[in-house]
């Protein structure tokens, strides 16, 4: 499976003209997460008039999409996928090529922003995206602290803090057990040069080196973490920083805008706040992070006539004129004519210059990240080796691989 990589270090136009003259006349129902990015494109869809647009914007989307898109009709019309969640979609022959929709309503669609698989434009990116680290600049100027550019460094700073009796905890990670506790072991696992499969095939390789410098890196942040890190996913990782719990933490930078805009937060957390590109680990060059883009698809089990109206209705949703609204401009790192970086994209663009890998565009990777998330935790509670671990997920990546028909 192919994939033509995403031009993500330079702002490109998704189409040329002004606000669409939106009309549909079929049912539109979206399914995606929900952080402000994605509320602003489905907010776009949702004005267009002549039939209903639902939309089902949730943290839960990846547990309830595919369940979603299966019916015939299906439930959804449109999902909002990443890198991680088009694979699984397409695997289930869930989404449609987009090409005679393009043709029809997308002539204005630059050819990098049409996610293309064997041939077939399967997505249509919007945003791109990273993980990065964001700080406390306040707090490590009073130490006399350097921001981390490394994993290490923060390890260094995190104990000063501590030891000073600035705060218990100044690591914050989004270390949910599932979907994100495996995202941390993927950055990390990269940045340590590590391969996920052997190469042109799904035999697993995980269980290797980079595995386990990649685990012993993890237990050591998680010892600077709030003790319940198992539970805390994106949302609670930046409620604890906007709360001035923490100090540090490696956050996607499409909530970079945001971090010190919501209710509650202090001054001090505002005044302190500062964004920088990825860590590196382990003595290595390459960024511990991985890239993104977010774009939306089209539901295969509908009618044609649903299927154009969802194509329109997206399309309205990421209308260039949007970008003259600066508070809807620095939500991302828009891939939309008229976007111009905002301080907010430091990060995401600090990434993609530095060479962030972009995450695996293989059929067989979700199978991969949801074994990860699913054996990490008895590590990461010291109830196992990381040796143990690591064959724990190969075995379990196999188990599904082989059902999946990836390995005999």
């Amino acid at each position: 499976m192919f994939m033509k990589r995403v031009a993500l270090a330079s702002t490109i136009a998704l189409w040329a003209g002004g606000a669409l003259a939106c009309e549909i006349d079929a049912r539109v129902n979206i399914i995606g997460n929900e952080f402000p990015a994605i509320q602003t494109v489905g907010a776009g869809a949702a004005e267009c008039t002549g039939a209903e647009v639902k939309k089902n914007l949730t943290a839960d989307h990846k547990d309830i999409h595919v369940a979603g898109m299966q019916g015939n009709p299906a439930e959804y019309t449109s999902a909002i996928v990443a890198n991680s969640t088009l694979t699984i979609l397409m695997n289930d022959d869930l989404v449609r090529p987009l090409d005679n929709l393009i043709a029809k309503h997308g002539a204005g669609l630059q050819k990098s922003q049409l996610i293309t698989i064997d041939g077939k434009v399967m997505a249509v990116a919007f945003m791109a995206n990273a993980q990065h680290l964001m700080y406390r600049k306040d707090v490590l100027a009073e130490l006399g602290i350097e921001p981390p550019k490394t994993y290490e460094d923060m390890l260094e700073a995190a104990k000063m803090i501590r030891e000073k009796g600035v705060m218990d905890n100044p690591i914050g990670g989004a270390y949910a057990a599932g979907w994100n506790l495996a995202q941390e072991f993927n950055n990390i696992f990269l940045g340590n040069g590590g391969s996920f499969f052997k190469e042109g095939s799904a035999e697993p390789m995980v269980n290797s080196e980079a595995g386990i410098q990649t685990l012993n890196m993890m237990k050591a942040l998680t010892e600077y973490m709030n003790p319940d890190f198992l539970t805390h996913d994106s949302n609670a990782t930046n409620a604890e920083y906007r709360a001035g719990n923490i100090a540090m933490l490696n956050m996607w930078g499409s909530r970079a805008a945001t971090q010190t805009t919501a209710d509650g937060v202090t001054d001090e957390v505002k005044a302190g706040h500062a964004i920088a590109g990825p860590l590196t680990v382990g003595g290595g060059t390459i960024p511990a992070s991985t890239l993104w883009w977010d774009g939306w698809t089209v539901a295969k089990n509908i009618s044609d006539e649903e299927a154009e109206a969802t194509f329109v209705a997206m399309m309205n949703g990421i209308r260039p004129d949007l970008m003259k609204d600066d508070e809807i401009a620095s939500q991302a790192v828009w891939l939309i004519e008229g976007y111009e970086p905002t301080d907010a994209a430091i990060g995401v663009f600090d990434a993609a210059k530095a060479g962030t890998l972009p995450y695996p565009m293989v059929p067989y990777m979700g199978l991969m990240h949801g074994a990860i998330g699913n054996e990490l935790a008895d590590f990461l509670q010291g109830k196992e080796s990381a040796e143990q671990a690591l064959t724990d997920i190969e075995a379990a990546y196999v188990t599904a691989a082989k059902e999946k028909g990836f390995l005999k």
